[in-house]
Parts: C-alpha cells; sequence; structure tokens
C-alpha cells in the first residue's frame, strides 16, 4: 500500500518551492514534513526541490535524481536528505536462486548508489551534508541530530 497526498505546510514562509504542491511519497516523508515545518531550528526547507545529475550504472545514461529534502537549520547548517526503508539502504541479499524480484532490487540498489555518491559531491561542493533517513530515525521524536 503506499501513502501519498499533499501537505499544507503551515509555517509557508520556510517552505521553498511551491507552497501549494508540497507532495510526500510516504507517512515517513510526510512526518518528516511536518517535523521541518515545527522545527524552529529549521529555518528553511523544501521537498524534492534540488536537481542531482547522476549517470545510471544500469543504461550508463545521464539522469536527474530528486532528493527528498533540503534543510537549512538556525545555525547555517544545509543538509540534503533521503528518506528511504533501511531494508532499501544495504545491498540485497544474494539468494540460491537468481529471482526477478532480487534483480530489480539489484538494479535499485545500483541506481540508488550512484544517486547518493552525485548528492554526496553536490554535498561536499557547497558545504553541505548529505544524510540518508530510514524508519529507525523517524520513529523517535528527535530523530535528526543534524548528522552529528
Amino acid at each position: 500500500m503506499s501513502y501519498k497526498g499533499k501537505y499544507r505546510p503551515t509555517n509557508r514562509k520556510k517552505y521553498r518551492g511551491d507552497v501549494n504542491n508540497v507532495i510526500y511519497r510516504s507517512l515517513w516523508e510526510r512526518t518528516f514534513m511536518k517535523y521541518c515545518d515545527d522545527n524552529s531550528e529549521i529555518v528553511e526547507w523544501g521537498s524534492e526541490e534540488i536537481v542531482v545529475p547522476y549517470i545510471s550504472p544500469i543504461d550508463g545514461k545521464r539522469h536527474r535524481y530528486f532528493p527528498d529534502f533540503f534543510i537549512k537549520t538556525s545555525k547555517g547548517d544545509k543538509f540534503l536528505i533521503e528518506i528511504k526503508p533501511k531494508s532499501q539502504t544495504k545491498p540485497p541479499k544474494v539468494p540460491k536462486r537468481k529471482t526477478k524480484r532480487f534483480i530489480y532490487e539489484t538494479h535499485e540498489w545500483g541506481r540508488n548508489q550512484a544517486k547518493w555518491e552525485a548528492a554526496n559531491r553536490i554535498c561536499q561542493r557547497n558545504g553541505w551534508k548529505f544524510l540518508i533517513l530510514t524508519e529507525d530515525h523517524l520513529k523517535t521524536p528527535k530523530y535528526l541530530n543534524y548528522g552529528r
């Protein structure tokens, strides 16, 4: 089951992008949006507003990756953040038999690795940090320690 919808920021001045078209693609993303919206230490945030070009290892072509979030804190720190299920943050386990699911998961893992490496390079160039948050981070009230 997929959870999608529109989020309506209450602190509209903090949002960078089209405030009338803030889309979440999971309940974890919606949870993080509310966190950004309500947290006074986050002075600016956006959802899928930054474009990161990358080369896919699957087809060797250039593609565009839109990290889930960009945030800026009151201390001036800036982050690109990706929200992913923990199971998708590690390589797939090799089964005894190569199934279609395993092949799909292997392709997704390769694509994600390329996206995350490209995001890390952009962050290093700009003095930002790149974080991948999973359900483990999002389950607790103080789940974001700004990458420290």
